[in-house]
């Protein structure tokens, strides 16, 4: 079997990462890049700094130059937050017959907030012979397909709280316009008010996947988000806090089931160099039921680490996968890929022979 096609469209901090990630693989090739600006013209292995050595040269492009059909068995997409956004991207991937995995966040779980876009995508994908994957850290992985695998283990299910308390340093530009990173707090909230401070995105995502799996129903979903106010300056490699303006958001959500009942809860803090103040990271999957849950990671797993391994170990499952729209529920567990990334093709795979 040829090595397997990767094409990464969207060569920031996450892309990047993904890029050099994959270098160390073996059995796959990065055969396209994706990028705007600077980046265009450029060798990809001098974008992500790494040595080309012997292999063949791959050039930064255009989508129209790079996205063209078959040109790869899964694309990376690693560009976009919501589904809205990112739905013409895929759209253009999947009709090229290019299987997806991006790092949207809505795109973990579609139908939760976009189900007319989820439908649509599952039927391009499914006309193309190709499938389509959101996945990431979290959502996709800490706060919802953890939560589903070790409800595994109860007889029921009483309540559940999803907590995470992570770093949000490794992230790029992107994620800290989202989170506020840098404002004044009267400024933080007044985006807040208007609904113009995004925060962490997926709760909606997490709560319909924990729900879906364990057979509830989902009755509403209520957010709310505080700053997380620096008392010393803060500084990642992609943002900057001075002393009394926002170094993150504390996030929560609840999500009411089984005719209003609060059953699911989310509680997410997530700032920038948060052990510089003391603050100590981790997961935890904390579970009421038969038997009760008590799980506690810390520190976190890593996000940005994280959410560069949940997509290049999903490659082989999204091959894999029936075509259509797939979460990680209908995907079997990622593991790390420690062999040959073609072992674990199968022969029946929708790979481009």
């Amino acid at each position: 079997m040829k090595n397997v096609k990767v094409i990464i469209w969207g060569l920031g901090a996450m892309g990047s990462g993904m890029a050099r990630m994959l270098l160390k693989k073996k059995g796959v090739d990065i055969v396209g890049g994706i990028d705007i600006g600077a980046k265009l013209g450029k060798s990809l292995y001098e974008v992500v700094g790494v040595e080309r050595g012997d292999r063949e040269d791959v050039i930064v492009g255009t989508r129209d130059e790079v996205i063209t059909e078959q040109a790869a068995d899964v694309v990376l997409l690693c560009t976009d937050s919501f589904t809205a956004k990112a739905f013409d991207k895929i759209k253009f991937i999947l009709e090229k017959k290019m299987n997806v995995i991006t790092t949207a966040e809505e795109m973990a779980y579609p139908q939760a907030q976009e189900p007319e876009l989820a439908k649509q995508m599952d039927e391009i994908a499914k006309a193309n012979g190709v499938s389509v994957l959101g996945t990431g850290i979290n959502p996709g992985l800490i706060m919802d397909l953890l939560v589903v695998i070790m409800t595994g283990c109860m007889e029921d299910v009483e309540s559940i709280l999803s907590r995470r308390v992570n770093s949000l340093s490794p992230f790029g530009p992107a994620v800290m316009e989202e989170q506020g990173i840098g404002l004044e707090v009267a400024k933080f909230n007044e985006l807040k008010e208007a609904g113009k401070m995004t925060g962490h995105v997926g709760f909606p995502e997490s709560i319909n996947m924990i729900a879906d799996a364990i057979g509830w129903k989902v009755d509403k979903i209520e957010q709310d988000m505080e700053p997380i106010v620096t008392d010393v300056d803060r500084k990642s490699p992609y943002g900057f806090a001075k002393a009394g303006n926002v170094a993150g958001v504390a996030m929560k959500g609840w999500g009411y089931v089984n005719g209003g009942q609060k059953l699911i809860e989310m509680d997410h803090p997530q700032q920038i160099e948060p052990e510089q103040v003391g603050i100590n990271t981790g997961d935890y999957v904390i579970i009421k039921g038969t038997p009760s849950i008590n799980m506690i990671n810390s520190p976190e797993v890593e996000g940005g680490i994280g959410t560069m391994a949940m997509c290049v170990n999903m490659i082989p499952h999204i091959i894999n996968a029936k075509p259509g729209l797939q979460t990680m529920l209908s995907l079997p567990v990622p593991r790390a890929i420690m062999g040959d990334m073609r072992e674990q093709i199968c022969e029946d795979s929708k790979i481009v022979k």
